[in-house]
């Protein structure tokens, strides 16, 4: 695509639904293919399984490099929500409060929404703003009245990207004696993170968000947390807090993904903000009375959920596609149907706004030349999709 501008990418596929999923690095590829021709099993002694245990310590270390935290609490999953589950239980010690009862934020992803291991009639909302932030005040009276509890609240949210107060949140929580959980699927690699400055005592990661493989993820179980009981027990892997043979082609490339990152995320960043901002200003221009969702708060630099009135998000996706762009409604984690969002729900939008809802995320190699294109398509397809008119022949 180097070189191309606007309509001449009509003829290929622009890929706006990063955070569904990333392509996977190159970096990543080698890794696991590489990966793929060792013999040996991790957890053998042998050269072979040495061979394969140093691979996946390697990942286990890049990636402790990038949140602040230490090697040996990363614990590998299947994927960000198996390291959700895992974390929701309840029993967990820091220091010496026990959290009984679990705190969810309304706008959490449904893997933490579903409570992991806690009975639902322990589970408690905490609501939102109308920007889509956490209300602290409410968060701080739901943990005044009752036992310490454990809270998970997502770093950036996955639908409108809002980043969420979490050291102060933190700080509510330790007051009060509880713990905290921490979804950063959504934010690992697009902010920085430091485990210790968020305050955060148990952390959850996605290798597929980063330009890893899908179905590997991890758990960041810090020193501060005891009482911890695995789902699977048999083998002893992971130091007992999660059984079965690792991953060993998945975890390798999750560790190089990480590394390649490491090295160049923070000028990914910054052109992704840019992007987004041309083409948000883009948006607006057409179709002034576009609401973007969020936008008056921190967010992600690569996340726009927007909604113009009229449109509707299924059908505003069919349109995208057969435009050339791949785009998301929201979620991409309900089965490829188009509901009601939960998040939009409880920041209080009006359901006839929701309902076109419309998410564009960018990635580390998303180039001007689409954006442009983005642009110059979004002028025929307002046409349809919120006046109800085809001007353009």
């Amino acid at each position: 695509m180097v070189g191309m501008t606007g309509r001449q990418l009509a003829k290929t596929r622009v890929y706006l639904d990063w955070n569904a999923t990333a392509p996977m690095r190159p970096q990543a590829k080698a890794a696991m293919l590489q990966a793929m021709d060792l013999q040996g099993n991790p957890s053998s002694i042998h050269a072979e399984g040495r061979a394969a245990r140093k691979i996946i310590e390697d990942a286990r270390a890049n990636i402790a490099k990038a949140l602040g935290a230490r090697s040996a609490d990363v614990v590998f999953t299947s994927g960000g929500t198996e390291a959700n589950a895992l974390a929701l239980m309840p029993g967990l010690h820091r220091d010496r409060d026990v959290a009984t009862r679990l705190i969810v934020s309304a706008i959490e992803h449904a893997s933490v929404r579903s409570g992991g291991r806690f009975p639902v009639e322990d589970i408690q909302t905490a609501p939102v703003t109308p920007a889509g932030v956490v209300d602290l005040e409410r968060l701080r009276a739901l943990l005044a009245d009752g036992a310490p509890a454990l809270v998970s609240v997502m770093l950036a949210n996955n639908e409108t990207g809002a980043i969420q107060p979490i050291a102060e949140i933190a700080e509510l929580v330790h007051a009060a004696h509880g713990i905290l959980h921490v979804d950063a699927v959504q934010g690992f690699g697009k902010i920085d993170i430091d485990i210790n400055k968020l305050g955060a005592d148990l952390l959850s990661i996605s290798a597929h968000k980063i330009g890893g493989s899908k179905g590997v993820g991890a758990l960041v179980l810090t020193e501060r947390v005891t009482g911890f009981e695995p789902f699977i027990t048999a083998g002893g892997q992971e130091k007992g807090r999660r059984g079965g043979t690792e991953n060993l082609p998945g975890i390798a490339a999750f560790g190089a993904a990480v590394a390649a990152h490491l090295e160049t995320g923070a000028a990914a960043m910054a052109r992704m903000q840019k992007l987004r901002a041309k083409f948000e200003a883009g948006l607006r221009a057409v179709t002034p009375e576009l609401v973007i969702f969020s936008s008056d708060v921190p967010r992600v630099p690569n996340t726009t959920l927007f909604a113009a009135p009229g449109m509707k998000a299924e059908t505003a996706v069919i349109a995208f596609d057969l435009e050339g762009m791949a785009v998301s409604s929201g979620s991409a984690c309900s089965s490829g149907k188009v509901h009601a969002s939960p998040v939009l729900t409880a920041m209080g939008v009006k359901p006839e706004v929701a309902q076109g809802a419309v998410r564009l995320s960018l990635g580390w190699d998303t180039t001007e030349a689409e954006i442009q294109y983005l642009l110059e398509a979004w002028i025929s397809l307002s046409n349809v999709l919120v006046k109800g008119t085809d001007a353009v022949a």
